[in-house]
């Protein structure tokens, strides 16, 4: 197992710089939001060890673990924001619309009439049978 890589995240506003450092080369890039930033920082961890199946990473915020667990947390856990919910004004004349008919507000349609069965057709007998010779009258 290598060195750890470290991820070191900077709020810039909204948006956060991260930069991963490990195996000699250092990865930086921007993202919209911490759980975004972790995201990307998954993605440079990658391209950093692309072959290790077990690496270590230490995240930190201002380069404290302690505080980037403490906003990352928060971030994940925190409510959403509540949507505004936009009424939209119906004008004074709006058209009226007819009512949608529904099935059972339709008249019934009348049954097709039923057609006459056709008579049973007869089961073939399977091969004719051949006749018999009449024998001669014995002297």
């Amino acid at each position: 197992m290598g060195d750890p890589i470290e991820v070191n995240y900077i709020p810039d506003g909204d948006d956060w710089t991260v930069t991963a450092k490990g195996r000699g080369q250092t990865l930086t890039g921007r993202a919209p939001g911490l759980i975004a930033a972790r995201d990307r920082a998954d993605q440079m961890v990658e391209k950093l060890a692309p072959d290790e199946k077990h690496r270590t990473v230490v995240h930190t915020l201002n380069g404290d673990a302690v505080e980037f667990t403490t906003a990352y947390l928060t971030a994940r856990l925190a409510k959403p924001e509540p949507v505004a919910v936009v009424e939209v004004p119906v004008p004074a004349e709006a058209p009226v619309e007819e009512p949608v008919k529904t099935q059972a507000e339709e008249p019934a349609k009348p049954s097709p009439t039923p057609r006459p069965t056709p008579p049973p057709v007869p089961a073939p007998q399977g091969p004719p049978q051949p006749e018999k010779a009449e024998e001669p009258a014995s002297p």
